[in-house]
């Protein structure tokens, strides 16, 4: 939650409040009930997914959508060099990653990024580990690179398991995004636990399969709950499986293993993920109306300085200035 207060003649008067990210009323049945509820304490909402301004407004919340916060990492990588569209993707150094961790020329290299939370890496981790047993045989080199979130337990957990690895692997700690899209440069796929890895790797333009388990109750809820078919926001944004995902009781090594294999060997399955990522992209960029009303306030900032965080701060100094 965020605060802010007008100044008036009158002085200071009472605080206003933001709310950062919209809760994910399109994704549970009843959801919208959420977003009455948050207007009795919240004066303003920024929604980082595109559908979720006018749903907020028409159930009597202020919003903005500012933009999805991956594209931040874009910006700073890229140094604020976004002109178009396709533009709109990070290219990572694949050379450099290779170089650095000895990756063998010929080597098949998969990204792995389990998750942030212990609990669901200690999930996936057997699941991911037991997938790349069944892969090994398939190729002369696998190398698997796994992304460590910064979190001092997941750290330690994996540090632990990756001396029963069954390929050659290599674990790169969070927090470096130039690293990370290095990794992803180097990468012929990946595959990732559901979450806002997904995106990120539709910045890289990395074609990749997506993986989901959880508490049996957890699971039993979201398929009661649930009013849309898939977990991963590319598809849920195409409306359409155009990246594979393995859920639930489906989320096993063979198949998991199946969708890896399709994915390397057919290059017009890599390609429809590289082509539909333009499109996730675009619907993940500030709104030109958003863009256009912070330029009306500054004609100083380039294009490339509106960022969802500009936009954000944009929004409360207005209110600030009521």
């Amino acid at each position: 939650m965020l605060f802010a207060a007008r100044y008036s003649q009158q002085g200071w008067v009472c605080p206003v409040q933001f709310h950062y990210v919209a809760p994910s009323f399109w994704a549970w049945k009843g959801g919208e009930e959420r977003l009455k509820r948050l207007s009795e304490f919240v004066d303003h909402v920024f929604c980082i997914l595109p559908f979720e301004e006018e749903v907020c407004k028409s159930n009597g919340l202020a919003a903005t959508f500012v933009g999805h916060p991956i594209l931040e990492d874009l910006l700073e990588l890229n140094l604020g060099k976004v002109a178009s569209t396709n533009e709109w993707k990070v290219q990572g150094n694949c050379e450099d990653f290779r170089s650095i961790y000895g990756v063998p020329s010929g080597a098949t290299v998969v990204s792995l990024l389990p998750g942030s939370r212990l609990q669901e890496v200690t999930r996936m981790i057997p699941i991911f580990s037991n997938t790349m047993e069944m892969l090994k045989g398939s190729f002369s080199e696998l190398t698997t690179v796994i992304h460590v979130a910064p979190n001092q337990h997941v750290e330690n957990y994996l540090n632990g398991v990756v001396h029963e690895w069954p390929v050659s692997v290599i674990l790169i700690p969070g927090g470096s995004p130039q690293l990370k899209y290095n990794a992803f440069s180097a990468s012929r796929v990946a595959l990732c636990t559901s979450g806002t890895v997904a995106l990120e790797l539709q910045l890289a333009r990395l074609p990749c399969v997506v993986a989901y388990r959880a508490h049996f109750l957890t699971e039993w809820l979201i398929r009661y709950k649930a009013k849309i078919p898939y977990i991963s926001l590319p598809n849920i944004f195409l409306e359409s499986a155009i990246i594979p995902e393995a859920l639930f009781q489906a989320c096993t090594p063979p198949k998991l293993a199946s969708l890896l294999m399709g994915l390397i060997q057919r290059e017009e399955l890599r390609e429809e993920q590289i082509v539909a990522a333009e499109k996730v992209i675009g619907f993940l960029r500030p709104s030109e109306r958003s863009i256009s009303n912070l330029a009306k306030q500054d004609l100083r900032w380039r294009f490339s300085e509106y960022t969802p965080s500009m936009i954000a701060a944009s929004t409360i100094l207005s209110y600030v200035k009521l």
